[in-house]
């Protein structure tokens, strides 16, 4: 696809357009998917398509040559309760286009796959390009990024797009819940039988609540507990509740892994029987170097590198990635979602900038 990039933005602002009138949401994207794959067929591009993931590689692939992987994904959440405007309308009001999904990370997906077009053709590139479009991201679903990536030729490095204001996400939290049971022994609450699993789950709360872990990332911060639920399995009045139980919300810096972070908490909780099961150990924090070449790209065209507190499919691939894109991340899953469409077009701009200087050195 040549053109200049205005051009870029008004097909992408389009094709967005399309996207938003599409419900798509997590395990829901067969009709996106298929507006993609039909959108890059168009331009004489030959996708492949798995589950609901599509894909597609430059046309002067080398296997011989490092891979970079662009992505990002065409699920969105439902709509929440707040919106005042049709969320599949995506009417543009005073530079704004509305629609679920805009921000989250449409606008992301198809700048991503325009700056793929844009290279599409061209030759001697020091990398090959893999455009990605992917699925059940919203939900960290195993049919997205993480069914597709055994598919695809060895990546080497990827730019996962997401709503950054184009600003450089070099590292993520990681995201345990864990499912904390204290136990108790049943009693009747009048004769004063039995032992409290509520008043013994107080001093482990006192824990989550209190405790500090010692490595504090400088991108990240420190690691973070919260306790957001509190049930016993008694339901009576009159019963001493034989166990009380807690899920935890541990947000995990790039200095600790959740094998570490358990064995410190058992430390800190060592005077009460407690177990302590993570519901799932994927969704991993994450870095990339500030030496490596996506991200000195990024600082020469002014961009700047930060910690994100949010999780992206970057939790999800084994090789470096750089979280960035176009919109605001406080946008996201907000009512009356929204992007900018001068965003797409600064974003379009920024991401060839950027990678002109890795494919053409």
């Amino acid at each position: 696809m040549e053109a200049n990039k205005n051009t870029y933005a008004v097909s992408a602002t389009a094709l967005l357009q399309k996207l938003i009138a599409t419900p798509s949401f997590s395990k829901e994207e067969d009709a996106t998917a298929s507006i993609l794959f039909d959108y890059l067929m168009e331009y004489g591009v030959t996708p492949s398509r798995h589950l609901n993931n599509l894909w597609a590689t430059n046309k002067h692939f080398d296997p011989t040559k490092p891979t970079i992987l662009l992505n990002s994904h065409h699920d969105t959440v439902k709509p929440n309760a707040g919106y005042t405007l049709d969320p599949y309308d995506p009417i543009i009001k005073e530079g704004k286009l509305y629609g679920l999904g805009s921000n989250d990370a449409g606008a992301s997906l198809v700048s991503l796959l325009h700056v793929f077009l844009h290279y599409y053709t061209q030759k001697n590139l020091a990398y090959n390009i893999i455009f990605a479009g992917t699925a059940e991201e919203e939900i960290s679903g195993k049919n997205g990024i993480e069914s597709l990536v055994p598919h695809l030729p060895a990546i080497h490095c990827a730019i996962i797009g997401e709503p950054t204001a184009m600003q450089l996400a070099v590292a993520e939290r990681g995201l345990m819940v864990l499912d904390v049971v204290v136990p108790g022994i049943a009693g009747h609450a009048a004769r004063g039988e039995g032992q409290n699993a509520i008043y013994n789950a107080l001093p482990v709360i006192d824990v989550f609540k209190n405790f500090r872990f010692s490595k504090v990332s400088e991108l990240l911060g420190p690691v973070s507990q919260t306790v957001t639920v509190i049930e016993t399995t008694n339901k009576a009045h009159n019963v001493v509740p034989p166990d009380c139980k807690l899920v935890v919300d541990v947000r995990v810096n790039e200095c600790y892994t959740f094998d570490q972070i358990i064995a410190e908490l058992h430390v800190q909780i060592n005077n009460v029987a407690v177990t302590l099961t993570p519901r799932s150990t994927r969704l991993k924090s994450s870095a990339i170097a500030l030496d490596h070449p996506l991200v000195k790209a990024g600082i020469a065209i002014g961009s700047k590198p930060y910690g994100s507190p949010t999780t992206s499919d970057k939790a999800l691939v084994s090789f470096p990635a750089l979280k960035m894109g176009p919109g605001e991340s406080s946008r996201s899953h907000s009512a009356d979602e929204f992007v900018f469409v001068a965003e797409i077009e600064i974003g379009i701009q920024k991401y060839i900038e950027l990678l002109d200087q890795v494919l053409h050195n």
